[in-house]
């Protein structure tokens, strides 16, 4: 069972695991788009958000980034007694597994992929807001990435062969030119020979 949550703007995908068992088929069936959250140093839910496409991490809105920080420090049985936490976030592809980890546990590939947001305070009216729209859905997450992948190598292809098209038009639009290059520089090499034999002397005819 996941969890999923409408943001401000609605063209962000928000969802989270319903326990440590779940997060950790989150954390295999993760997609390239998503983003992590967690509270540092504390047990919390794994909040991840869905980038647009062409986004990047860097593109997230201070107020999705908001609303992400709210349902991680609301949903951890510690930090939503604290007065403040702060919040961690790191693309999933940089979430990092290792033999004996307990389940929902995680490290990172690169600690330099890894952001904070200090001393997040609850907001009511945010939380209250977002914890109205959440809805329980039972996911097929392997099913949902492998259809992900598909759709995006078949994109792939496309664009391959859009650009051997357009490789393609582009050079026999040259050849093309250079045909009529040469067609017209022959032309003005045969109009000079034919203008050089057909020259008349006045005086033949006098």
């Amino acid at each position: 069972m996941v969890l999923y949550f409408k943001l401000i703007d609605p063209d962000y995908i928000c969802y989270m695991g319903i326990d440590k068992f779940e997060n950790e088929d989150l954390i295999k069936y993760g997609w390239p788009e998503d983003v992590w959250f967690h509270v540092n140093d504390l047990s919390s839910a794994h909040v991840y958000l869905r980038l647009k496409k062409g986004e990047t991490w860097n593109d997230i809105p201070a107020n999705i980034l908001e609303e992400c920080c709210q349902l991680v420090k609301q949903n951890s049985i510690q930090g939503c007694k604290e007065p403040s936490v702060d919040i961690v976030y790191t693309p999933w592809a940089n979430l990092k597994k290792t033999a004996g980890m307990e389940a929902g546990q995680v490290l990172y590939h690169n600690e330099r992929e890894v952001k904070y947001v200090r001393n997040v305070r609850k907001e009511s009216k945010i939380i209250n807001r977002i914890e109205k729209t959440r809805e329980k859905r039972e996911v097929d997450l392997m099913h949902e990435r492998d259809s992900r992948d598909k759709s995006e190598r078949h994109e792939k292809r496309k664009e391959q062969e859009e650009k051997r098209r357009s490789e393609k038009k582009a050079y026999e639009e040259k050849q093309k030119m250079e045909d009529i290059k040469k067609y017209t520089s022959i032309m003005k090499s045969d109009n000079m020979k034919s203008n050089k034999y057909n020259t008349t002397d006045d005086d033949d005819f006098m």
